[in-house]
């Protein structure tokens, strides 16, 4: 099955992103290897993170330490969205990921959801936080 995950590049804190998306999602941390612990340790810090899989709920997200500072930019058009139907799990969420960063739209109900945000976390990665609308029970039985 094709599917497409998400890749991001940190400035020499993946490490600290990994365990921070542990505690503020409650990612799985899948695999990480540092460059020291790879065939090329070369190319990279010791304990830097040369590959890193971490698993929200059914996504896969991949990062690693990238020295490659030459035109390097955190952040851009790019934007990882955590969909939710619980507003508590999501205000929670958004709180934990909102931690050191810089809410650009505050958690709030709107005409599409229950709970919609939108923030820059302390790494510069964009979030928005969507909890859906909770459905009728005539929309229940005719999904």
């Amino acid at each position: 099955m094709l599917g497409v995950k998400p890749y991001i590049a940190f400035r020499g804190n993946c490490r600290e992103a990994i365990d921070f998306y542990k505690q503020a999602l409650g990612a799985e941390e899948l695999f990480s290897q540092t460059y020291g612990e790879s065939p090329m340790a070369d190319m990279g810090s010791a304990d830097a993170i040369m590959h890193a899989t971490i698993k929200v709920g059914d996504t896969h997200i991949m990062m690693c330490d990238d020295f490659h500072t030459e035109n390097f930019k955190t952040g851009g058009n790019v934007s990882l969205a955590v969909g939710l139907n619980d507003v508590d799990r999501a205000k929670t969420i958004f709180e934990s990921l909102s931690d050191g960063g810089n809410v650009t739209m505050p958690l709030d109900k709107t005409f599409w959801a229950e709970a919609f945000g939108m923030l820059t976390d302390r790494f510069g990665i964009n979030w928005m936080v969507n909890c859906d609308t909770p459905q009728t029970e005539t929309e229940k039985a005719a999904a």
